[in-house]
């Protein structure tokens, strides 16, 4: 039986994509934004979504349209100010008001929650945070000499990710630090869809493949 995960568009791509839905969004630092799923998705429309997200603010990524559309229930990221210090995002407006849930955690603690929640751990002990408002009201224990905070796994219903090329397979290759959180979000989500540069028909080699097939869904093919 043929397999063919590839889409014609990125609004076929995020087809089906529900009110209340837990999106991860892949992005470091200007690089691996999956922006033409995040502006499908706009289009789209689902409401009361949950972002995983490393930066809700970052200047070259269009998840603040998702927010700004009224679209967003809660963020979980590691950075929530926006760049501009003289003045407040969309985000963080609506989060002085009270009309979005904002839940920080450290970068290090974001990713491994997400990489658990992918391996099928359901919580861990990390030091990181022990004694800090970002930890208050979790449980806390003490292995040996060091204080150790909980932390439950995270886990979502739909990834959307960027990588440079993918075969009919699903299997992914990113350039450089594209390629950030987006294998974690790929194993931690039902559903995975991914924007790729270039697409092959032929097999991408096992020895370049950096993310397998096996988790991905959807593929749709952007260019640069």
């Amino acid at each position: 039986m043929a397999i063919e995960k590839r889409r014609a568009t990125a609004a076929e791509a995020v087809a089906g994509i529900s009110d209340g839905s837990t999106v991860f969004i892949s992005g470091f630092a200007g690089a691996g934004f999956a922006n033409s799923l995040v502006a499908a998705l706009r289009d789209l429309g689902p409401r009361n979504l949950t972002l995983v997200v490393n930066s809700a603010t970052h200047r070259l990524s269009n998840t603040h349209e998702l927010i700004e559309a009224g679209q967003v229930r809660k963020v979980i990221c590691s950075a929530a100010r926006g760049h501009d210090k003289s003045e407040l995002s969309a985000f963080e407006k609506l989060h002085k008001d009270g009309k979005i849930e904002l839940e920080v955690l450290p970068q290090g603690t974001f990713v491994e929650s997400i990489r658990a929640g992918g391996a099928g751990i359901p919580a861990y002990f990390t030091p990181t945070g022990f004694g800090t408002d970002l930890t208050t009201g979790k449980e806390t224990r003490r292995f040996g000499e060091r204080d150790y905070v909980l932390e439950p796994a995270i886990t979502g219903d739909v990834a959307l990710i960027r990588a440079d090329t993918a075969d009919r397979w699903g299997n992914l290759t990113f350039r450089h630090a594209q390629m950030n959180f987006g294998p974690a979000m790929a194993t931690a989500a039902k559903l995975t869809i991914a924007e790729v540069r270039a697409f092959s028909d032929t097999p991408i080699p096992p020895d370049r493949v950096q993310l397998s097939g096996v988790f991905v869904d959807r593929i749709v093919t952007i260019g640069a």
